[in-house]
């Protein structure tokens, strides 16, 4: 599976959830933007005794560490040449050479690759091989950038808060004006600039209701945009699909979080159990939120 998106959309969080749906062996995340130098072929690989300087036992690489389970190749893209062949084989042979060994070795795993470079482009201008390309690309999945789904931001900040609070951090509530700041700025950090800014503002917040002052520069800078257009907030039915609701003029995390909730429920039949998994919360959460609002 190829995941496609820019950075921060989520690739990583949707490969361990593909992972977890059939949980079989180790799932290994292959950062390949990270590997780098003469030590590169032996990260992946692994490699005997004695078969460079500084080897002195055998070491299992990461591919051999994704035996039974799955390989996540972050930003594959990244990944030297060089190495884009030894993959192939990979791919094609199951099969890998640790470095000084002359045995290959057989592996049995599900790779998932994923990166913010058009690959194609890659191709043509003679980074990325072709024929690893249309190895990879066979089901392939493109992560929307947050600006392309705003109407997600809500539900996003108060499962964040959620979150943080269970790791200890103070909750917080956000009104309608720092709604509003987050819809109007384009987070080109996408989901993880998102929980970060979060995660700093739970962190610094002291209490009360969150003032503008409490927000990143950045996000100050954005809040004398004109209002966004709230008309395609999304509406969730019951075969898990999103279509356009009524339009709105504004509303809170509150307002949100009650309203999903609500549908979640609907949805699944009065199933908590269900419902929380649909929301992707613990059980324990959509009781006190459930309580919290007053839904039966």
């Amino acid at each position: 599976m190829l995941l496609l998106g820019e950075s921060g959309t989520g690739k990583e969080v949707v490969a361990r959830a593909i992972h977890d749906a059939n949980p079989r062996g180790q799932f290994v995340p292959i950062d390949c933007g990270s590997l780098v130098g003469t030590l590169l072929e032996s990260e992946l690989f692994g490699h005997t005794k004695g078969s460079f300087s500084g080897a002195t036992e055998n070491k299992k690489g990461l591919v051999e560490l994704a035996d039974g389970g799955t390989a996540f190749f972050d930003e594959i893209g990244d990944l030297p040449l060089e190495m884009q062949v030894k993959l192939l084989r990979l791919i094609q042979e199951r099969e890998f050479r640790p470095v000084g060994s002359l045995n290959w070795r057989k592996v049995d795993l599900r790779i998932i690759a994923a990166t913010h470079r058009d690959l194609k482009a890659e191709v043509a201008a003679g980074r990325f091989r072709q024929d690893l390309y249309y190895r990879l690309n066979v089901i392939v999945m493109h992560m929307p950038p947050l600006r392309a789904r705003k109407q997600d931001i809500p539900l996003l900040l108060g499962h964040f808060i959620d979150q943080g609070r269970e790791q200890g951090l103070p909750e917080f509530i956000a009104g309608d004006e720092v709604i509003r700041a987050f819809l109007s700025y384009d987070w080109p950090g996408n989901v993880r600039e998102l929980k970060h800014c979060i995660d700093r503002m739970a962190a610094v917040h002291s209490e009360g209701a969150l003032q503008m002052a409490d927000l990143p520069s950045a996000l100050q800078y954005h809040a004398s945009s004109p209002a966004p257009d709230l008309s395609e907030v999304l509406e969730e039915h019951p075969f898990t699909e999103f279509v356009i609701g009524p339009k709105v003029t504004m509303f809170s995390i509150s307002d949100s979080e009650k309203q999903a909730i609500v549908r979640a429920v609907a949805v699944a039949h009065g199933d908590r159990t269900k419902a929380a998994k649909l929301l992707d919360i613990g059980r324990t959460t959509l009781y006190r939120k459930m309580k919290q609002y007053g839904i039966e």
